[in-house]
């Protein structure tokens, strides 16, 4: 499975993703009741929005496509870590989980969830979130929509730890344990990353679940300057067989990847994909 974490229209489905996230990552309920003065079912619609716009993609790919290799590509609703909706990069971080409970943090993104589910799309990616204790209240608030999929992907601060500090084998243990979830993994982190922590988990649960990674582009984000400037190539090429050996079965791509690299990662993958 190839998929991308955003998209410009169809280019990234004409080259080869088999997914694509609508564009909610940073949106919420609350911040567009806060700061565009909305009422909540308005600020409710706007975030469904996202959904139409990917379903747009969808509709322009299809109408424009010549193969007959391909089925129709699955729309992800993207979820974010709260940390995203406080513009201050505590999403990469995660400090906040310090002094909010499982059900404050469920409390903040079941609007969302349940804005996405509405709108109809495939599954939904909870997605670049940067503690354990999140993601557990992520996976609990999915049960409360037993009949929807989804997948939970952490960010990285090293080769062991999600950003918050927790080790990425023990942040993950809770997860496996659902159903509703079709993959685990990793997103918005180096490449070079993704391989030892894989490798490490697989020694403690195994990789039978099936691991989802979509790294971004190798380059660094800090909060005073941004991404870096400097383009690195062929990143998600490198490692992307040895990353499907160690267990990921849903390989893309994140921040600062372009429909270049999807198109090179889906030759290289090509041979093996699933389209389960």
């Amino acid at each position: 499975m190839v998929f991308i974490q955003s998209f410009k229209r169809s280019r990234y489905l004409c080259s080869g993703a088999d997914v694509i996230i609508t564009a909610t990552y940073q949106a919420s309920v609350a911040g567009f009741v806060k700061y565009l003065n909305l009422k909540s079912e308005e600020a409710a619609l706007l975030l469904q929005s996202g959904v139409q716009l990917a379903k747009e993609a969808v509709e322009e790919f299809l109408s424009e496509s010549r193969s007959s290799e391909r089925g129709k590509p699955r729309i992800a609703g993207s979820i974010g870590p709260y940390g995203a909706f406080m513009h201050d990069g505590s999403e990469y971080s995660g400090n906040y989980v310090e002094w909010m409970d499982k059900e404050e943090l469920k409390a903040w993104h079941r609007p969302q969830m349940q804005s996405l589910i509405t709108a109809g799309v495939d599954l939904i990616a909870m997605e670049t979130i940067p503690s354990q204790k999140e993601g557990e209240a992520l996976v609990e608030l999915l049960r409360e929509f037993p009949n929807t999929k989804a997948w939970l992907s952490f960010s990285s601060k090293d080769e062991q730890c999600i950003s918050h500090g927790e080790k990425f084998d023990d942040a993950v243990k809770f997860a496996i344990k659902s159903d509703q979830l079709v993959a685990i993994g990793l997103n918005c982190c180096p490449p070079d990353v993704v391989s030892p922590l894989l490798a490490t988990a697989n020694k403690s649960i195994g990789p039978e679940r099936g691991w989802i990674v979509y790294p971004n582009s190798g380059e660094r984000w800090t909060p005073n300057t941004g991404w870096g400037n400097k383009p690195i190539n062929r990143q998600l090429a490198k490692f992307a067989l040895e990353w499907q050996e160690l267990g990921a079965k849903w390989i893309g791509g994140c921040c600062r990847t372009t429909p270049a690299d999807i198109a090179e990662l889906r030759d290289i993958l090509k041979p093996n994909l699933s389209h389960e």
